[in-house]
């Protein structure tokens, strides 16, 4: 059977303007819309990670920040963005799998509306205090919030946040009260807790390393399953008081739908590049990020996962959404 000579060439133009595509990308600059304050964890990450892309593809990065609703305006964003591979976003686990299970009404789906790029990194994750506290552990935290329950405040980058969770389940662990003060984001708490105004918080560790070594926060605990090297000082909230706690949470690159499958792997081999290189990954890891570099499937499986995970962490401690 042949085709008609219009759909003939129809399809050649088709063929001729993928390809061009395809060698032609990125033409011109590439947008990172991170739902996140100026110098979060996920910021700088973003920062020092797409600045050896932009060296690698010739193309800049423009990171912008879009805060607020615990990422939900920023996220959706991305999600209403034209699929062409030029708007792009930088998220976190809390904007992907925490804050999905915390609202009853969303207005984008992280499983349908968005195309997987990569995990880039995790970010490891402390539990920090005012200098003005006489807290030197978690356990400290602990003996004090049981003598004095629901009397200490701690902050976070608002409802729903990382910093939301990671206490809550460290409440629940520990078996005390503390109250939740949110803010708009976790870089505006961090200082507030350097400032006195708040006495403690987790961060992630890519926000407050500077205030720490720079003496202006006390980093009294670090989540991971094993002390830091960056901090060796510093002991675990495992070894401190809670036996086999941990938290950490995530870097990824999300894409909107649609986005065609070329640029997708184009990006994700492009991010797998960058993390690679040494300087960079001296950078992140000075900063407390594991790095990672995943499959775009890879990282769509461990959504899913985490989607199941923070849906029965969030209803067996009954954490709401304030």
């Amino acid at each position: 059977m042949r085709l008609p000579h219009r759909l003939v060439l129809a399809l050649v133009v088709l063929a001729g303007s993928t390809a061009s595509a395809q060698t032609t990308y990125p033409d011109r600059p590439i947008k990172m819309i991170v739902p996140l304050a100026a110098a979060s964890a996920v910021d700088v990450a973003a920062r020092i990670v797409t600045q050896k892309m932009a060296d690698n593809m010739g193309q800049q990065f423009v990171i912008m920040n879009q805060p607020g609703a615990s990422g939900l305006i920023g996220a959706e964003q991305v999600a209403r963005a034209e699929p062409d591979g030029y708007t792009i976003g930088g998220f976190n686990d809390s904007i992907m799998t925490m804050v999905p299970n915390l609202q009853s009404k969303m207005r984008w789906d992280i499983l349908k509306d968005f195309e997987p790029v990569s995990l880039v990194a995790t970010v490891e994750w402390g539990l920090v205090a005012t200098n003005q506290t006489p807290y030197k552990t978690a356990a400290d935290l602990i003996a004090a919030a049981k003598a004095a329950p629901g009397k200490i405040d701690y902050g976070s980058g608002g409802p729903g946040s990382p910093q939301h969770l990671a206490m809550a389940m460290f409440a629940s662990a520990a078996g005390i009260s503390l109250t939740h003060v949110p803010y708009k984001g976790a870089t505006q708490a961090a200082t507030d807790i350097a400032a006195g105004q708040i006495p403690v918080g987790f961060q992630g560790l890519g926000t407050v390393a500077a205030l720490v070594r720079g003496g202006q926060l006390r980093l009294i605990g670090v989540t991971t399953q094993s002390r830091l090297p960056q901090f060796p000082d510093v002991p675990t909230v495992s070894e401190s008081g809670l036996p086999g706690f941990f938290f950490n949470s995530w870097f990824t690159i999300m894409a909107p739908a649609g986005t065609p499958k070329d640029i997708i792997a184009r990006l994700n081999a492009e991010v797998v590049k960058a993390v690679r290189d040494p300087e960079v990954r001296r950078k992140l890891e000075d900063l407390g990020f594991a790095v990672r570099g995943s499959s775009a499937e890879e990282l769509r499986a461990m959504t899913r996962d985490q989607l199941t995970k923070y849906a029965r962490v969030i209803k067996e401690m009954g954490i709401a959404n304030e």
